[in-house]
């Protein structure tokens, strides 16, 4: 839709994946707004997770161009990096679906970890950290205040010393999030996650990522089957169902379409006609169709 064009953050177009003879994404176009919430949702086997990796690097695409874009007017072609330039150089960084922490490290480790890049070039790539050069000293200082911040945001402070395996599971997908937060991204991509959190980490999810959005100059690109999370936070959705976008829009004007409901419900295309008739029925009687479940 192209009011999000006038400040766009990250740009897919004409994106095609393909595995073989499986066409995993058929010709995706959408954008990602700066300072936006982005929901990208859909049915199982929808292609979510691939269009992820795509954008991160893990993947590369079939055909099409994914671009990021910087606040200094830089363009990063995505589709042309290797995965561990993304974040360094594109500022684009993810979490996955799987919680991939170091189990054995504490959570302040692990927020260090997300600045292993800044501060290996402080410290000449071992030397100076090993001489105790200052300028290594100061980069060290801020990576601690840094991650001080996160651990404070996510509520992770009385946890600093203990290792990450030992977390709750709401907490390890916290400190997931702050860690990627740790490397200053641009754009935060998120795999499913409030996936296994109960209501209340839920909520404590929904504040973090409105606090991302608002404070922290950085766009969210997120992956989500929690549907309350999605129409409560997202200020724009791209639906995809089979490999295909059926939706791209608003959480009010993505929750009305006839094609969105029918995904959903597992209805065919044939009978898609038919949930439209019924939404209009259910407008007429109540004002009010109900969000895809």
């Amino acid at each position: 839709m192209t009011r999000w064009n006038e400040d766009i953050l990250l740009s897919v177009e004409r994106m095609s994946m393909r595995f073989g003879g499986l066409l995993a994404v058929d010709d995706l176009s959408f954008n990602v707004g700066k300072g936006d919430i982005t929901a990208l949702i859909g049915p199982n086997g929808a292609g979510k997770t691939t269009v992820f990796n795509c954008i991160t690097g893990f993947y590369k695409p079939t055909a099409g161009r994914i671009t990021a874009h910087t606040l200094e007017g830089e363009k990063f072609l995505l589709e042309r990096m290797d995965d561990f330039r993304i974040p360094k150089q594109a500022k684009v960084a993810r979490t996955f679906q799987n919680i991939r922490l170091f189990g054995g490290m504490t959570v302040l480790e692990n927020l260090m970890v997300g600045q292993h890049n800044p501060l290996m070039k402080a410290s000449k790539f071992t030397f100076g950290g090993i001489l105790g050069l200052s300028s290594y000293k100061e980069a060290e200082k801020q990576a601690i205040e840094l991650a001080k911040y996160w651990m404070e945001k996510t509520g992770l402070t009385y946890r600093a010393d203990d290792a990450a395996a030992d977390l709750p599971y709401g907490e390890q997908r916290k400190l997931e999030i702050a860690r990627a937060m740790c490397t200053r991204p641009k754009l935060l991509c998120l795999d499913e996650p409030a996936a296994g959190l109960n209501p209340r980490e839920s909520e404590e999810l929904n504040a973090l990522l409105l606090h991302i959005r608002a404070e922290e100059d950085t766009g969210i690109l997120l992956i989500e089957h929690d549907m309350n999370v999605v129409m409560e936070i997202s200020d724009h959705i791209v639906v995809l169902d089979y490999g295909e976008k059926i939706a791209d829009g608003t959480p009010e004007e993505v929750r009305n379409d006839p094609k969105v409901i029918a995904a959903y419900l597992g209805v065919s295309d044939e009978d898609v006609e038919n949930v439209e008739q019924q939404i209009e029925q259910d407008v007429t009687g109540s004002g009010e169709t109900e969000a895809p479940k």
